[in-house]
């Protein structure tokens, strides 16, 4: 149906979930290779409906992370705020590439939040988080595939309106 918008509950329970995923409090061994779920729905959901999905929405979620684990209130919000306009900048581009490129494109944008949040926790004078940081963006890049696989076709579901999303 032309000019029914598509509902947007369904998304934010997803950023929503996605952020709860990052903050969930993780035995020793596993930490180190959690992916940065929350940064990867934005990104999807940015590069997917930038006009619904943006700059705000990131910083938001950021907001939301800052509070969740007790971290520096702005560093994540400008991590995933710069994450997002570059997304937003690109997204034309970026959804066109090849799964492999599209992965990579994704590590890249990971690799600059984790940077972002390096230089912040250096600045602020936190110790340093060491190689969990740098892992979990490889780890957020191998599972970047079967994530943006799901969140197609939520996506899709929403778009055709299906029983279950109304």
């Amino acid at each position: 149906m032309p000019g029914v918008k598509a509902p947007r509950w369904p998304v934010w329970i997803i950023l929503v979930a996605m952020t709860a995923l990052v903050s969930i409090p993780l035995p020793d061994f596993v930490t180190p290779v959690r992916p940065p779920w929350a940064t990867m729905a934005i990104i999807y959901w940015i590069m997917m409906w930038p006009r619904v999905f943006g700059l705000g929405t990131a910083w938001l979620i950021g907001l939301l992370l800052d509070i969740l684990q007790g971290a520096l209130l702005g560093q994540h919000a400008l991590a995933l705020t710069v994450v997002g306009y570059l997304t937003l900048r690109f997204h034309l581009q970026i959804r066109i590439f090849p799964l492999w490129q599209l992965t990579m494109t994704i590590f890249a944008l990971l690799a600059i939040e984790a940077f972002i949040l390096f230089w912040i926790d250096g600045v602020a004078g936190n110790p340093p988080a060491g190689v969990a940081r740098w892992t979990q963006v490889l780890a957020g890049a191998i599972v970047w595939p079967p994530v943006m696989a799901l969140m197609d076709r939520a996506r899709e579901r929403i778009e055709h309106r299906d029983p279950t999303f109304t």
